[in-house]
């Protein structure tokens, strides 16, 4: 039976039901100067009644993660979190920061102990692995934690997340991790939705790799109905069974805990509800719940 790994340990695949698969409940970094939070009751009270069974939480090392937050989030919501290990791209990280510097080996041995003893001296153990590139080409630097993630996830059978710049590089980040023998069905590209390109998408899609749009409620990149076009086109031409979906709420401004918004609710009490009724019960399961139980199920190695 497939398994997955959350913060209080292994769950069969099976049990994730309704799934945010990119979202953050603590972060802090550089590049959203002001914009870092860190309360564990401040999440508990976002996660709270926010209609979700699992939150797939893609803070990577040394960005505000927090597993023993992570844990008690879940012990006292019983919703499953799923932390990640991994790496963000350049933007998150100051120069002379270690990730510059470390070789790809020394990058893999740290996702490597993330996943198969726990993170930052904590017990919880990670279940996906954070990659990232830039906007319209991956550095030097990002190619080579990208090959960390790559002999990271192939050690271990963990899925990569990769945070693809306003949707840019899809080809580019597939065609990278596969040179490396990574099988497409362990990839998921992030964030494709800021590029609402279907022709795209589904070329990508027809790669075997998993689709992760985030942007419900965010206006400032398009309305909410846009998205739901992007996935009626995707789920006609058959790919509903590529897709997943998250809110990616990852500045203090988008928590209504700390007075912000959309707020964790946005996904199951506005969106889902819209998008059902343009696509049927059918691809809201497969988006929600059976995508995600086969994306983040931990493969043979």
């Amino acid at each position: 039976m497939a398994e997955v790994m959350t913060v209080l340990g292994p769950i069969p695949a099976h049990e994730l039901g309704v799934t945010d698969a990119h979202d953050h409940l603590f972060l802090r970094s550089p590049a959203l100067p002001g914009q870092d939070f860190h309360d564990t009751e401040k999440a508990i009270a976002e996660v709270t009644g926010a209609g979700l069974n699992t939150i797939v939480e893609v803070t990577p090392i040394d960005l505000g993660r927090d597993p023993a937050g992570m844990r008690a989030v879940s012990q006292r919501t019983g919703v499953h979190v799923i932390a990640a290990t991994g790496y963000h791209r350049d933007a998150h990280y100051p120069r002379g920061h270690w990730v510059y510097d470390a070789s790809a080996d020394e990058l893999a041995g740290r996702i490597l102990a993330d996943l198969q003893q726990g993170m930052d001296s904590d017990p919880a153990r990670a279940g996906v692995i954070k990659a990232g590139a830039s906007y319209q080409h991956i550095s030097v630097a990002e190619q080579r934690r990208l090959i960390a993630a790559a002999a990271g996830s192939k050690e271990t059978g963990v899925a990569i997340l990769v945070h693809t710049e306003v949707g840019t590089c899809g080809h580019e980040i597939v065609d990278l991790l596969t040179r490396e023998g990574l099988k497409p069905g362990r990839i998921i590209l992030a964030h494709l939705d800021r590029n609402p390109d279907a022709e795209l998408h589904r070329e990508i899609a027809d790669r075997g790799v998993w689709l992760e749009y985030d942007t419900p409620g965010r206006i400032k990149y398009r309305p909410d109905s846009q998205l739901i076009d992007l996935i009626e086109v995707m789920a006609n031409a058959g790919h509903a069974g590529s897709i997943m979906l998250g809110l990616d709420l990852g500045q203090r401004d988008y928590y209504r805990a700390y007075g912000g918004g959309p707020g964790l609710r946005y996904l199951m009490e506005t969106f889902a509800p819209r998008l059902r009724r343009r696509v049927g019960e059918d691809v809201m399961q497969a988006i929600l719940v059976n995508n995600p139980a086969r994306a983040f199920a931990i493969a043979k190695p």
